[in-house]
């Protein structure tokens, strides 16, 4: 009987602990999913722009239109300077508010914490903490001047930020742990050195001529084989020191600045992921300012949370759950490249606000199982039914049990189109699958108006042998054998026919015979809708003129779509 008890007792505090942890992290294949009361969610998100939520008026104006917009999250700004206007009094009205109007929109939350740094200024400390530059002193250039920059290598700057952090999230903790409204926090925001790599006051100059952390050493030597090809070039040049000063181990130029502050950084925002973590225990994450257009650090914020500094990251930060980028640049694909690693999945705090974010938040799903995408100024978007984006969240809504089930399993793949990158080729299970923007086919004259392109993209996942949904906007998809040669490559003309005939008497083309080994057809293509549980409801049959005849899979520019295929094969 006792041991009966013990065991009800151990079940009964799990259970509690289960209940208090909300949303949690956990690894499915080579995914990391975000759960929500243990059920795998995506993040359908938007940031509010930065001004947005520091007033009641704004903010009950403005979350009954993103719940419209499809949204299902929405990343917030929590600002240090309005909730601790004076030193040591807290006002949370702001705070109360938001998780309120969430909760009526069907909103979750992510609150950006705006502390000691937003956008590497400390432009959201309290005006009490930045008149009092002796107690909480500032970084410093090279040649002596003080900067708009709290030091991060001051305990009395560490000791006000985290106390107001903490207060701040107690009170979250005391009107949100049943409800689990605030799904995941950002510590600070695009922190990192401007003017300088790095710092050069007192303080840190002496750190930055010490040893350099014998744990960041022991990190380093024990993860060698899978650091960042750009830190393990850094090391080697070394020849691999296992101590020094930060100059001796990785040598004297601005690189190895950014690697010390980088540290120094890390360290800082760790000490705060403890407070929170015994507060109030959701998912902490990092966001980081590019380092693009060929900028040095210093010209970008340098030392944040970049893909290339992971491993400073993930050693003086080990209670942040991962480092996440905010993209305003060119380069979509490659920029999200760099951040879904084994180590550190895909989430997309910020993002600029274009009609092609629904298309971009489909790749990012299909090709990097992410966590969630997040359009900046979300806020100055449309709400209105026929918007792209908006087309584009309704459709992920409805299909995201689908896509949660097969997160991580290798068999999804994102597409993502334009007018410069229009093809595809996807080699899997011997086929050979073409995909390409859906204004490569002939007869859509938006294609030659002399407009730019609309991005078009989706998903493809297989789900069975010879069985695949594919999802998205503005794409167009063929299926053939690896082993055959397509002899289909003349030009088409805007019925799906050929452009020109063959004149008579013409023999200069010389028949290619075939190789005598089966093909692969369309054999059909169904409209589907996704259940709530993942199940699929046949819309209607797509076999004739929205398939060319079962030469291909399309879903037209302008159109969201839920398509199963199935093929088969023939001699």
């Amino acid at each position: 009987m006792k041991n009966y008890l013990i065991l009800f007792a151990t079940i009964l505090l799990i259970a509690q602990v289960s209940f208090a942890q909300k949303s949690t992290l956990q690894k499915q294949g080579t995914a990391t999913q975000l759960l929500i009361d243990g059920t795998p969610f995506l993040v359908l998100g938007g940031e509010l722009g930065n001004s947005s939520a520091s007033s009641i008026e704004d903010v009950e104006r403005i979350f009954p239109k993103l719940e419209c917009m499809g949204l299902n999250t929405v990343l917030v700004p929590a600002y240090w300077d309005l909730i601790e206007p004076v030193e040591g009094e807290f006002d949370f009205t702001l705070t109360d508010k938001i998780i309120q109007q969430a909760r009526q929109n069907n909103l979750k939350v992510v609150f950006l914490w705006f502390g000691a740094w937003k956008n590497s200024m400390s432009c959201y400390a309290p005006l009490w903490f930045k008149a009092d530059f002796e107690k909480y002193p500032r970084a410093h250039t090279k040649n002596g001047k003080p900067l708009e920059i709290a030091s991060a290598f001051s305990e009395n700057v560490f000791q006000a930020d985290n106390r107001a952090f903490s207060q701040w999230l107690n009170r979250i903790a005391s009107i949100d742990k049943e409800e689990g409204t605030v799904i995941m926090i950002q510590i600070e925001n695009e922190i990192g050195m401007l003017e300088e790599a790095r710092d050069y006051s007192k303080q840190a100059n002496a750190l930055f001529n010490a040893s350099v952390p014998m744990e960041l050493m022991e990190y380093l030597q024990i993860n060698k084989d899978n650091l960042h090809p750009k830190m393990l070039e850094k090391w080697q040049k070394s020849k691999y020191r296992t101590q020094g000063t930060w100059q001796e181990v990785f040598g004297n130029d601005i690189y190895t600045d950014e690697l010390f502050m980088a540290w120094h950084y890390a360290s800082y925002v760790d000490k705060m992921a403890q407070s929170a973590r015994e507060i109030y225990n959701v998912p902490l994450f990092v966001n980081a300012a590019m380092n693009s257009r060929n900028r040095k650090p210093g010209e970008y914020p340098s030392a944040g949370p970049l893909a290339h500094l992971i491993d400073i990251w993930h050693c003086g930060a080990p209670n942040i759950d991962f480092l996440a980028p905010d993209l305003y640049d060119n380069g979509f694909v490659d920029w999200t490249a760099q951040y879904k690693l084994p180590n550190n999945p895909l989430f997309i705090p910020e993002s600029k606000a274009t009609e092609n974010n629904g298309v971009r938040a489909f790749y990012i799903f299909g090709e990097h199982d992410a966590i969630g995408f997040s359009p900046f100024s979300i806020e100055d978007c449309s709400d209105s039914s026929e918007s792209s984006f908006v087309k584009g969240y309704v459709k992920l809504n409805e299909i995201m049990p689908l896509l949660t089930h097969y997160q991580g399993k290798g068999i999804m793949n994102g597409l993502l189109f334009d007018q410069e990158n229009k093809e595809r080729v996807i080699l899997q299970d011997g086929l050979k699958i073409t995909c390409r923007h859906n204004f490569t086919l002939p007869w859509d004259s938006r294609a030659k108006d002399g407009s730019v392109w609309p991005e078009g993209g989706g998903i493809i996942l297989k789900i069975a042998p010879y069985e695949y949904i594919i999802a998205g906007n503005g794409i167009v998809v063929e299926f053939e054998k690896e082993e055959n040669n397509s002899f289909n490559n003349q030009s088409l003309g805007e019925d799906g026919f050929l452009q020109e005939g063959t004149p008579v008497g013409d023999d200069t083309k010389k028949e290619k015979k075939w190789n005598n080994k089966s093909r692969v057809g369309i054999g059909s293509v169904d409209e589907m809708k996704v259940n709530s549980d993942g199940t699929l409801v046949y819309v209607r049959r797509m076999n004739g003129d929205q398939t060319h005849q079962g030469r291909h899979v399309r879903i037209s520019v302008g159109d969201y779509k839920t398509l199963y295929v199935k093929l088969y094969e023939y001699k």
